[in-house]
């Protein structure tokens, strides 16, 4: 498998791995619109329309597994009986399409007491499928991960800061596509290509990649100013390093 085959759906925060028919998606955060409210935004659900678009995309691309990478709910420590009810029917309702897999992240705690029985979790430490290393990305990666071929991760919301002619200024949801270099680290030959996904749910907001960097232990051991910029729509930005 080649890191080609890891391909981000053109104007869809998801990844699909085509030889394999697997969809890939991360940062659900269902039950964020509480939280929302709180801060004096009124907004409904937005629960059934994530659904949708994912059961779309798995019938399009006639999608076997789904992995879930990880802050599949949103609240913490506590959750509301409302939400677990909605992250459960969420779930089975994905079940009946296809095998479902997650990474939990770090909004997941007691996802696997919520989770219905048919539901495959792994650890939050990640997952490898097939050379395919899989995480959220906001736990320290394990040497087995950090030699995986290629590396798929999220947590970190990436967005772009762009500015107008009129000095405004507005965010764009990316993708980011780079290779981890310090393999003497993880006692490798060569360098690990990893991809970020942007985050499925458009009311998370995200992290200004060209002026926060990274967020978790990955920044550590990515070299941020490396990375390249893609927009949903597959637009290329170039470098992040050229885009402060």
């Amino acid at each position: 498998m080649n890191f080609a085959d890891l391909q981000p759906i053109s104007n869809h925060p998801a990844l699909f791995i085509k030889k394999e028919k697997i969809l890939v998606i991360a940062d659900l955060h269902i039950g964020i619109e509480k939280q929302l409210q709180e801060f004096g935004l009124n907004t409904i659900s937005h629960t059934n329309k994530l659904k949708e678009n994912i059961i779309y995309l798995i019938k399009k691309y006639n999608s076997k597994k789904i992995f879930l990478l990880g802050d599949i709910k949103h609240n913490i420590p506590n959750i509301t009986f409302q939400e677990k009810k909605d992250v459960s029917d969420f779930l089975e309702d994905l079940i009946s399409f296809c095998e479902v897999n997650i990474i939990p992240g770090n909004h997941d705690g007691n996802i696997k007491k919520i989770a219905p029985n048919d539901v495959i979790i792994h650890s939050s430490k990640g997952y490898i499928y097939k050379k395919i290393g899989l995480i959220h990305g906001h736990t320290i990666p394990t040497k087995e991960l950090m030699l995986s071929d290629y590396l798929i991760l999220a947590h970190t919301h990436p967005s772009i800061m762009l500015e107008d002619r009129l000095g405004y200024r507005y965010f764009e949801s990316c993708w980011l596509k780079g290779e981890i270099n310090n393999i003497n680290l993880y006692k490798r030959s060569n360098s690990i290509k990893f991809i970020v996904l942007p985050a499925f749910n458009p009311f998370c907001g995200g992290i200004a990649i060209n002026i926060e960097g990274f967020i978790g232990p990955f920044n550590k051991i990515i070299e941020t100013n490396e990375c390249e910029v893609f927009l949903l729509d597959g637009s290329y930005l170039g470098k992040i390093k050229d885009l402060k």
